[in-house]
């Protein structure tokens, strides 16, 4: 629109007062023209992000772990990461690494590295489960059930076809999709569509109802089917056809960050940026599935690391320690995690005495756990504290109620 001033027209911006309801709609505008650059900010029907350290920022396990081997399932390095190796014979070091993509705002990848190959593995995979209360606006199951778009950086030594898969554990329904690393050692974003599913709610509680899964290695038990690219009743020859085998060579190394789940359908160019949150807000969701007390805290040993205080029993030799949680836990915690020795820890009233075992589980809440630890002298309903001893560096106190 222009306004005249004499015989030569002069642009001037629109105000709202130049623009009638109505009269400009959708179809007016091309979808190019709007941009998450010219926009307030993109609007997400998540508060949160779904996927929990998709930046790989936390670690609080450690950075690196090495000689992993087959047969296992477990937590090594990156918070909410779980790395599956079936009973093969290759072995693996996975690290929270530093090489990133340039200029995104990250600072941390999860890095896995093989150093003993396996020309026929069973399968390999990373994954993070999420809970079903946190999935209700997919609205999975009625008519009016989401779509899915899964968003993430990648760099591997190992190009190819590489699968992702989404798996409703509560209906036992699955869908994959493929990818394609184009470039050896080069980072690359890549952007998947997950059609929505009419078929199976997911259940409203704290449990496991989705599973977000990155195969890198598969048998032919997986990979002899077709490709199941809309959701089904899970058959294990669709869910990964065509997965290279990043596990049949020693100089295959494999790099994941950025990690994004996203309500809706999305291309490169409008797939939201990645939601980055404050390393602390992201570290008490992690905190959420597992904490930690007394590993990497940058405390020197026997000086203030305190533990929790409690009390002695009646025989003089037992002492229960009341430990407060971080944050509310996902469930009552049934056991701890533990390593070192008696030697890492004391009890102290007016004066020290060593403990004599390491710490076991007695009772927890969502919110604390009570520890027993035994020792001797202190007399019998005495207050006492638990703190670090000699070596307390070496050892740690875990709490783990990962899906």
């Amino acid at each position: 629109m222009a306004k005249y001033l004499g015989n030569r027209p002069t642009a001037v911006p629109l105000t709202s007062a130049d623009i009638q309801d109505g009269v400009i709609t959708a179809a007016d505008i091309g979808a190019a023209q709007i941009t998450a650059d010219k926009t307030s900010g993109v609007i997400r029907p998540n508060a949160k992000p779904l996927i929990i350290n998709g930046d790989m920022a936390v670690a609080q396990r450690g950075t690196s772990t090495a000689s992993i081997a087959g047969g296992t399932n477990a937590f090594y390095t990156c918070d909410r990461w779980s790395f599956i190796v079936d009973t093969d014979s290759s072995v693996w070091t996975q690290s929270q690494d530093t090489d990133v993509p340039s200029g995104y705002g990250f600072a941390n990848s999860l890095k896995l590295d093989c150093t003993t190959l396996d020309a026929s593995p069973s399968y390999l995979l990373l994954q993070q489960k999420i809970e079903g209360q946190d999935l209700q606006l997919l609205k999975k199951g009625t008519a009016n059930a989401e779509k899915l778009t899964l968003a993430f950086w990648v760099k591997s030594v190992k190009t190819g076809t590489y699968i992702c898969e989404l798996k409703d554990c509560d209906n036992n329904r699955t869908v994959s999709q493929a990818y394609t690393v184009d470039s050896g050692s080069t980072w690359e974003k890549k952007i998947l569509n997950f059609p929505a599913d009419t078929t199976g709610a997911l259940d409203d509680d704290n449990a496991v109802s989705l599973e977000v899964t990155f195969f890198l290695a598969l048998s032919s038990v997986y990979t002899s089917g077709t490709l199941a690219t809309s959701w089904e009743s899970r058959t294990n020859a669709n869910r990964g056809v065509g997965q290279v085998n990043l596990s049949d060579s020693t100089s295959n190394n494999f790099w994941l960050t950025a990690v994004q789940l996203e309500v809706g359908e999305y291309t490169s160019s409008t797939i939201p940026p990645f939601q980055h949150e404050s390393y602390g807000n992201n570290l008490q969701r992690c905190q959420r599935y597992f904490t930690q007390f007394g590993k990497n805290q940058g405390v020197t040993a026997g000086s203030s690391k305190t533990y929790g205080m409690g009390i002695t029993n009646n025989d003089d030799l037992n002492s229960f320690i009341h430990i407060a949680l971080p944050t509310t836990m996902r469930t009552i915690p049934t056991s701890i995690t533990q390593t070192g020795t008696a030697s890492d820890y004391n009890i102290r009233t007016v004066s020290t005495d060593a403990c004599t075992s390491v710490p076991t589980f007695h009772s927890a809440t969502p919110d604390a756990i009570i520890l027993g630890f035994v020792n001797s002298g202190h007399g019998f309903g005495s207050g006492v504290v638990t703190r670090a001893q000699t070596n307390a560096d070496a050892s740690f106190i875990g709490v783990n109620i990962e899906l």
